[in-house]
C-alpha cells in the first residue's frame, strides 16, 4: 500500500499481512510520485516485490529528483537500502514505469512510457532470466498482457485503430509476433487473454464494446453490454470467465461476470449504491460540426420534459488530451444540477481516444487548436438547437480540461456566462519548466522546437488575455500541494484576468492548502469545493436553488 500526505502523491509503500491486517516492518520510500506515478508487482513466491523508485537525495541534483524513475526489487525482511536495481538506467528522464506480474507470478511485464504523450516500450522477464526488451517507443505497441502460452500485444504500427499480436513464450523479438486480430474500423483500447479466449475492449466514440475471440484470433461473439455504457475495468477471473466494471450516465458502477461458454453477462453484488435516482433522466447523443468539418459527439443529460426554449441552464464539460476518452460515467452530484432544471452536456473532443489513435493525434502537439475548435462548435450546437443560450451557459474543465477552459475564455469570451476551471494549465510557454510539465512535452510540445513553440504561443491562454475585454464570471481552483500542475498557473491567470476584465463579473481563485491535483483528496475537501462551485454557478446564472428530489434509501 502506498501512502502520501496532503495530495502530494509522494508515496511510501508499506506491506501488510492480509490475514491479520498487521503492518510489517518493511517500507520502501519514493515509490510513487505526482510526475511518473508508481507501481509494484510481487514475484512468483511472494518473497518480495518489484517496485518503481525515484532517485534519493544525493544520487542526483535536487531538481532532478522527480525524474529518472527506475525499477528495483525489494526482498521482504530487508531494508529498502538493500533493494536490488533491475531496470531503468538506460531510460529517458521522463520515463514512467508500470510493472505487472502474470497470474502464476512467474513472468513480469514492465510498461515504460515516454512521458505522457502515448509512446510505450515493453520489457518482459521470463523465469530464470533478466528483463528483455520486446518493443521500443517507435514500434507503436501500446498495451500487452500475458496469456496461457504467449504474450499478447496491442499494436498501432500502421494500424491507428489497433491490431492484436501474439508473441509466443520463448520468442523475444517483436518481428517474431504474428497478427491474430487484424485492424478494423473499430478502435481497440485493451486486451485480456483467458484460458481459450481473447477479449478485446473497444471504444465506439465514447461507449464501450467487448468482442470475444479464440486465442488464434477467430471471432466468437461479443459481451452483451447495456447501450451507452462503458467498461472501466476488464479482468480475467478463471477459465474463460472475465469480470467487467460497467457504468453509464444513469447507473452507478457495478461488477458483472461474463462466461464465454454460456454467453451470459451476470451482475454481481459488488456494486456502488447511490441515493440519487436517474430513472427520469434521458440521455441524448448528437453531433456538432467543428471548424474543419469534423463531427464531434455531444452527450446530453436532461430530465424528461425539460423545455428546449434556450432558457435552461446548461453545464458543458470536455477534456480532449492524452488519448483519454470521456466515456459514459456516473456522478450522483449531477442530480443537484438536473433538479434545478439544468442540462448537462459532455463533449467527446479530439485529443481524446474516443475514435482511436488518429483522434488523439488530431488534437495533440501542433494540432491542439482542434480541441478548442471542437469545444466551441459543441457549445454553438447546443445554443443553435435551443438547449440553452450564452446567458444561461456554464463551462467546466480540469487539468488539461482547465487549459481548454483558458482557451475558451480567451478565444471566445462571449460564448458562456460562467467558467469553472480546476487545476488548469495556462502559461504554455513556461509549463515545461516545472517537473510534470516536462513529462507533458510529448503531448503538448516544447518551446525548444520552433514549430511547436509557434503552436504553443498561438493558443497559450495567459498570453492572450486582452485588456478591456468583457470576460465571463470565472472561478479558478487549485491545490497548494499540486505535483502535476504548478499552482502558479492559476494564480497568474486569475491576476491577469482581474486586471484586464471590463465586464464587472467576478473572477475568483479558490486555493486549498490541504490538497494537490485532486488525487487522494479527502472527502471533506472534495465536498467543500463542490459546494463552492455549485454555489458560484447558481449565483452567477441567477438560479433559485430548489431542494433536490428526495430519493428512497438504496
Amino acid at each position: 500500500m502506498s501512502l502520501s500526505r496532503g495530495g502530494s502523491e509522494s508515496g511510501t509503500v508499506y506491506v501488510y499481512d492480509t490475514r491479520t491486517g498487521a503492518r510489517l516492518s518493511d517500507f520502501v520510500p519514493r515509490v510513487n510520485g505526482g510526475t511518473a506515478g508508481g507501481s509494484v508487482a510481487w514475484d512468483e513466491d511472494g518473497s518480495g516485490f518489484y517496485h518503481t523508485r525515484y532517485p534519493t537525495p544525493g544520487e542526483r541534483p535536487r531538481e532532478d529528483l522527480p525524474f529518472w524513475q527506475q525499477l528495483y526489487f525489494h526482498r521482504l525482511g530487508t531494508p529498502a537500502s538493500a533493494d536490488r536495481y533491475v531496470l531503468g538506467k538506460e531510460l529517458p528522464k521522463i520515463a514512467e514505469i508500470v510493472v505487472t506480474a502474470s497470474e502464476d507470478g512467474q513472468r513480469v511485464l514492465a510498461d515504460v512510457r515516454n512521458g505522457d504523450g502515448g509512446e510505450h516500450a515493453f520489457y518482459v522477464k521470463h523465469p530464470g532470466q533478466e528483463f528483455q526488451q520486446i518493443s521500443r517507443f517507435g514500434d507503436r505497441v501500446v498495451a500487452a498482457a500475458f496469456g496461457p502460452r504467449a504474450l499478447y500485444l496491442l499494436s498501432r504500427q500502421r494500424a491507428p485503430n489497433g491490431q492484436i499480436l501474439q508473441l509466443e513464450f520463448g520468442r523475444a523479438r517483436l518481428a517474431e509476433a504474428r497478427v491474430v486480430v487484424p485492424a478494423s474500423v473499430t478502435p481497440i483500447q485493451g486486451i485480456v487473454p483467458a484460458k481459450s479466449r481473447l477479449y478485446a475492449l473497444d471504444i465506439l466514440g465514447g461507449p464501450s464494446q467487448v468482442r470475444v475471440f479464440d486465442l488464434a484470433g477467430s471471432r466468437s461473439g461479443a459481451v452483451p453490454l447495456p447501450s451507452l455504457s462503458s467498461v472501466s475495468n476488464l479482468v480475467h477471473l478463471d477459465g474463460d470467465r472475465v469480470g467487467l466494471e460497467i457504468e453509464s450516465y444513469t447507473r452507478p458502477p457495478y461488477w458483472a461476470r461474463f462466461d464465454a461458454g454460456t454467453g451470459r453477462l451476470v451482475p454481481t453484488a459488488l456494486a456502488m449504491r447511490s441515493p440519487a435516482d436517474f430513472s427520469d433522466v434521458q440521455v441524448l447523443r448528437e453531433l456538432a460540426v467543428s471548424k474543419d468539418g469534423t463531427r464531434v459527439p455531444i452527450n446530453i443529460l436532461m430530465k424528461r420534459g425539460t423545455k428546449r426554449d434556450g432558457k435552461a441552464p446548461l453545464l458543458l464539460t470536455g477534456y480532449g488530451g492524452y488519448g483519454i476518452s470521456m466515456s459514459p460515467s456516473f456522478s450522483p452530484t449531477r442530480r443537484l444540477w438536473l433538479d434545478q432544471g439544468g442540462i448537462i452536456a459532455i463533449a467527446n473532443l479530439r485529443g481524446g481516444g474516443e475514435f482511436g489513435d488518429a483522434w488523439h493525434l488530431a488534437g495533440n502537439l501542433t494540432h491542439k487548436q482542434n480541441v478548442f475548435d471542437d469545444f466551441a462548435a459543441a457549445t454553438q450546437h447546443l445554443i443553435d438547437h435551443r438547449y440553452t443560450s450564452s446567458a444561461h451557459l456554464a463551462m467546466q474543465g480540469g487539468s488539461n480540461g482547465g487549459l481548454l477552459m483558458g482557451a475558451m475564455i480567451t478565444q471566445h469570451p462571449d460564448l458562456a456566462r460562467v467558467v469553472i476551471s480546476n487545476v488548469g494549465i495556462y502559461d504554455m510557454l513556461r509549463v515545461e519548466l516545472t517537473p510534470n510539465g516536462l513529462f507533458n512535452t510529448t503531448e503538448f510540445g516544447s518551446v525548444k522546437n520552433p514549430e511547436q513553440f509557434r503552436a504553443l504561443y498561438a493558443y497559450s491562454p495567459y498570453h492572450h488575455v486582452v485588456n478591456g475585454t468583457k470576460y465571463p464570471a470565472i472561478l479558478f481552483t487549485t491545490g497548494a500541494n499540486d505535483p502535476r500542475v504548478d499552482p502558479m498557473h492559476s494564480r497568474k491567470m486569475t491576476a491577469r484576468l482581474q486586471g484586464a476584465n471590463a465586464s464587472g463579473l467576478p473572477i475568483l481563485l479558490r486555493t486549498s492548502g490541504k490538497v494537490g491535483h485532486g488525487v487522494g483528496s479527502p472527502r471533506s475537501e472534495r465536498n467543500a469545493q463542490s459546494a463552492d462551485v455549485y454555489s458560484f454557478m447558481l449565483k452567477q446564472l441567477g438560479m433559485k436553488f430548489r431542494e433536490p428530489v428526495q430519493m428512497p434509501a438504496p
